[in-house]
């Protein structure tokens, strides 16, 4: 930043825990969030440490929702369930999802913001040409949609029947998964960004067109 460089780093919205206080990024609720585990409360820190020495007038921070799209073969098992998904659905014809846990959701209902790769790079590059839009941003679409909602638009685009076994949730991550996010991006709006984000099918659809095609799986 002495030198002039843009600073765009990468929080997550992981830092929203249970979302019992929203999905909103304000300022002001930051300091009040709960992330439920050391990977979401390593982003919060910094958002906090970027707030407490009031830099967020001067970089760019993007709470990635659930970010998923070619290239994640280097994630291991941090890898979207889109890509986990497709050769067990290509081998087996089959995908496994978590039962719930809550009566708030069925199994496989629980829902997230899937945000497309090249969606999520637009933003990221709105801000790189835009260097006086400045602060911390939720990066989603705004529209939770359920893993059953993946998994089924998965295979459709495989032509699969439909087959998903639900699995208990490990006992590591039961008190540590989020069952529901949905970005709040009236904020981003707001800063000048007015492009519409994939749909979860047509996202599902482009994505495994590139994985047909390439091996790095």
């Amino acid at each position: 930043m002495k030198k002039g460089a843009r600073f765009i780093y990468a929080s997550s919205a992981a830092t929203y825990g249970d979302g019992s206080l929203g999905y909103k990024d304000d300022e002001a609720t930051t300091r009040r969030l709960q992330p439920l585990n050391l990977y979401g409360l390593s982003k919060q820190k910094f958002d906090e440490w970027i707030l407490d020495r009031d830099l967020q007038d001067k970089i760019v921070g993007l709470k990635f929702f659930n970010v998923f799209g070619p290239n994640e073969y280097h994630k291991g098992e941090m890898r979207s369930l889109a890509v986990k998904s497709y050769n067990p659905i290509i081998k087996e014809g089959k995908i496994r999802l978590f039962k719930s846990t809550t009566p708030r959701f069925t199994d496989g209902g629980q829902m997230r913001d899937f945000v497309y790769i090249k969606d999520a790079v637009d933003v990221v590059m709105f801000f790189v040409d835009h260097p006086v839009k400045n602060g911390i941003f939720n990066l989603g679409t705004g529209q939770a949609r359920s893993w059953n909602d993946l998994a089924k638009a998965l295979f459709k685009v495989t032509a699969k029947p439909v087959h998903i076994e639900y699995i208990d949730i490990p006992e590591t991550l039961r008190d540590k998964y989020q069952n529901f996010t949905q970005a709040d991006m009236s904020k981003l709006r707001s800063a000048g960004y007015q492009k519409s984000f994939s749909s979860l099918e047509n996202a599902i659809t482009d994505y495994v067109s590139y994985l047909k095609n390439h091996s790095y799986l």
